[in-house]
């Protein structure tokens, strides 16, 4: 049994969680030395009025107030040493928690585009806020609730029935906060969500929008979430505001209640006149701790969901076994029976497609618009997963490389061109280790040194988020030299020359060459003609299935051909050979 308990996968909170044990071992037992020292208030008022109103003693009311003051002065000690405890240990969850937050949060935005944003880290800091602030510490003190109801007993059992009784109806009352806010906190976190991630994206095409007077329309598309959102946040406002001025009146009205029964079992000198006041200071420190926590019942929510979206995230990339390092690879690239279903969708795009390149040749991929061209690259790079078949890369399987081990082996050049916020350096390096060596010969191999040189700041110009300062050429040009960066032994380039000049054009080509005479394997998806003089073999790619590949004269001899006319008077297209033919014909 114990060996079965320990395959099960442990939730990655609930790791970093048990780090703090600790802490958490530590503010239990401050949080219950503290609630003992409560009782320093009542007990001192219970002396005064029973033992030194009596006596008339001076020096017993000094010696007591001395003490209480002393007591107190220690509980003030542990209040601060318990929150510094519960600050240290949130910093701790959050060192432990952050990296691995980033990664799975990108993982699952590869995986699955458009179902997360930034929130997720917005739930993190949510997370380690409710950890170390007043609500954590309230909900420490609410199991200690009991000792003071079970103390007020001690005083006389009615005065504990009062303090019970309250005690029930103020929990009552958060429970049915809880039952009626719950949906409509958890639609208001969605519809925020969805809200949240319409405008980053909005953002993220500011330009468009304001050059077609589209602002406007987007802006009421975002309001009605917003509002959608806020109409939900209300709701559940509403209902507990109102809950929580109920547990306000019905906490008053038992303070005013626990005097007059402690006054009318005085009047039958059931109790002192002490045992009164000491009732009404220990209820006030029972019920305390409960109605507070109706009070801070929205965040305790908040930090559920934000814990469950969190854990989500983090468990879709738990589990992902350690494997050992492979020797950086040579290049050679092979594709089997590969299906690609782009996230989100159900149909394949790529349809069985098999061939085989050996280290150092150059392929183009060409083919009309739709053909699956670019997710054909995606999955031979890892981005996408593929839905079957295997890409491999020197026989291992792609999807079981460990990407920060095999990621600086391959150059990648997406179709849609991103670049980050720093500087031109940072993102030739790859906003890794800095070596200027390999930052000016990739910036060489892709024809931008000179450009570069040209700018205010030459290398250490920092270019702004998504590369503004540049141009469309140029930010297309840098982020070749980052594909080409340490020389790569896999390169695939989609729509490398979509926003080159003639001059580009030509650092292109020369850069392609450069990757096949140092033998690294380089992969081109184009609709120009004139890269392909560079390449090897030629794939075309036509309803996400290959219809011609082999060597680029044989390819381009066959497209240039005539079809075949079958019986019925139609075109009927050449079938395409074998990748294994294929290789024997290169």
């Amino acid at each position: 049994m114990a060996f079965i308990k320990d395959q099960i996968p442990t939730s990655p909170i609930r790791q970093a969680l048990d780090t703090c044990k600790g802490a958490v071992g530590a503010t239990a037992l401050f949080s219950f030395c503290g609630n003992l020292l409560l009782f320093v208030s009542p007990l001192y008022m219970l002396q005064v009025y029973d033992r030194v109103l009596s006596s008339r003693s001076g020096s017993t009311l000094l010696m007591l107030t001395l003490v209480a003051a002393f007591l107190l002065a220690v509980l003030g000690s542990l209040e601060a040493v318990r929150s510094r405890v519960l600050v240290r240990a949130g910093a701790r969850l959050d060192q432990l928690l952050a990296g691995r937050t980033f990664a799975a949060l990108f993982d699952q935005a590869v995986k699955q585009p458009g179902t997360v944003n930034g929130q997720v880290l917005r739930d993190l800091d949510s997370l380690r806020d409710f950890a170390t602030g007043p609500a954590l510490l309230v909900f420490c003190d609410a199991p200690w609730a009991p000792l003071f109801i079970l103390v007020s007993f001690v005083l006389h059992p009615l005065l504990g029935a009062v303090t019970l009784v309250g005690g029930i109806v103020i929990f009552a009352l958060a429970v049915v906060n809880e039952m009626s806010t719950r949906k409509a906190l958890k639609d208001s976190g969605a519809v925020g969500f969805q809200a949240t991630a319409f405008a980053d994206a909005s953002l993220r095409n500011a330009e468009v929008l304001h050059a077609m007077g589209m602002v406007p329309a987007m802006q009421a598309r975002w309001q009605a979430r917003h509002q959608a959102a806020l109409m939900l946040q209300s709701q559940a406002a509403d209902r507990a505001g109102m809950l929580l001025a109920l547990s306000k009146f019905f906490r008053l009205f038992l303070q005013s209640a626990i005097l007059g029964v402690g006054a009318w079992l005085a009047l039958d000198d059931a109790i002192t006149g002490g045992s009164i006041v000491a009732a009404s200071i220990i209820m006030g420190r029972a019920l305390a701790p409960i109605e507070m926590a109706v009070g801070h019942w929205k965040a305790f929510v908040g930090a559920r969901g934000a814990y469950a979206r969190l854990n989500e995230i983090l468990e879709a990339g738990a589990n992902i076994p350690t494997r050992m390092a492979l020797p950086r690879p040579k290049g050679d690239v092979a594709l089997e029976r590969v299906f690609v279903v782009p996230p989100g969708s159900r149909t394949a795009v790529v349809k069985g497609v098999s061939f085989a390149l050996e280290a150092g040749e150059i392929l183009g991929i060409v083919g009309p618009s739709a053909a699956g061209k670019s997710s054909l690259a995606r999955a031979m790079v890892g981005v996408w997963p593929v839905g079957a078949g295997v890409v491999r890369l020197d026989g291992a399987d792609l999807a079981t490389l460990p990407r920060e081990q095999i990621g600086p082996a391959l150059g990648y050049l997406p179709q849609d061109v991103e670049l980050f916020d720093g500087t031109v350096a940072e993102n030739i390096a790859r906003f890794g280790q800095m070596d200027a060596a390999k930052v000016v010969d990739a910036a060489i191999k892709a024809g931008v040194h000179e450009i570069i040189l040209g700018l205010p700041d030459g290398y250490d110009t920092r270019i702004g988020e998504g590369g503004r300062a540049l141009s469309g050429g140029q930010r297309q040009r840098v982020a070749l030299a980052r594909a080409l960066y340490d020389d790569p032994s896999f390169v695939l380039l989609d729509e490398p020359n979509s926003n080159l000049d003639t001059a580009g054009e030509q650092a292109l080509v020369e850069a392609v060459l450069g990757c096949k005479n140092r033998g690294a394997t380089a992969v081109v998806v184009t609709h120009r003609l004139s890269i392909l003089s560079t390449v090897d073999k030629i794939l075309v790619l036509n309803n996400g299935e290959i219809e011609l590949f082999g060597s680029r004269d044989e390819v381009l001899g066959r497209l240039a051909r005539p079809h075949v006319v079958g019986n019925q008077g139609q075109p009927k297209p050449v079938a395409a050979p074998t990748p294994a033919a294929a290789n024997a014909n290169a």
